[in-house]
Formats: structure tokens, C-alpha cells, sequence
């Protein structure tokens, strides 16, 4: 199958497969005319890796994946400890992202918003936070 019938299968731009070539997660086929040729096994690797990313796994921890799962001998440890860095890494941007609504929902919840040029939105971002 060409790029665009894999990109179609896979959901993915042909451009993010010509990428995903060009970094060797993937490895097509050469036609004589040059052109890759992708067979089954290309495009289930492609699939997976949309998932994955789609999940927010890294390019690399999508490299692991994919090592893994066509590692037929893998140990599951190993795909769970790769999974749960990265649920920790979403839970800490989570708690990131909740402290920062807390702190702009009571910045916002104090400026008055009205024709007055007192801010406290303003004043908190302009803040000298600098030590002396």
C-alpha cells in the first residue's frame, strides 16, 4: 500500500510517517520507482503509534512501546513501568494545572473589572518576585 493508504488506515499525516521513517520507527519498503511500500505489519505499527501518541507518550517511550510489542517475549513490567511514568508525569501537569486555576480563578475573582485601572491581575504578573 502507498503513504496514502497507510496514512488513511493509520489516521496519521503522511507527513508524521515520513517523519516517523526518518527517525526509524518505521521502515518501509522501496519500490523500483523509490516510493515506500507499506505492507500490513507497517501499518498496525503506524496505528499504535497514533494511539500512543495520542495518549501523550513521548516519541521515545513510543519507540520502547513499539519495541515491546513486537517483542513477543517482553515482560509486561516492563511496558507498565514505562506506563506508569508517564501517568505520573500526567498527574504532576494535572497538579500543575490546578494550581495555576486556583491562582488566576482568585486573581480573577479580585479584579474588578471595571473602567478603574487597579488590577490585581496585572499587579500579580508585573510583580518584582526578585530577591535582594
Amino acid at each position: 500500500m502507498n503513504i496514502k493508504d497507510v496514512a488513511a488506515r493509520s489516521g496519521l499525516p503522511a507527513k508524521t510517517i515520513r517523519y516517523y521513517e526518518d527517525i526509524g520507527l518505521i521502515k518501509p519498503a522501496r519500490d523500483s520507482n523509490g516510493y515506500r511500500v507499506f505492507n500490513e505489519a507497517d501499518a498496525h505499527s503506524l496505528t499504535f503509534l497514533a494511539r500512543g501518541r495520542a495518549l501523550g507518550f513521548s516519541i521515545e517511550d513510543c519507540r520502547a512501546l513499539l519495541a515491546l510489542w513486537q517483542d513477543k517475549d517482553r515482560a509486561s513490567g516492563d511496558v507498565r513501568r514505562i506506563a506508569m511514568e508517564h501517568l505520573a508525569e500526567i498527574e504532576a501537569k494535572i497538579a500543575d494545572l490546578e494550581a495555576m486555576r486556583g491562582t488566576l480563578s482568585d486573581l480573577v475573582t479580585h479584579c474588578h473589572g471595571d473602567a478603574r485601572p487597579d488590577c490585581p491581575i496585572l499587579h500579580s504578573l508585573g510583580a518584582d518576585t526578585s530577591s535582594d
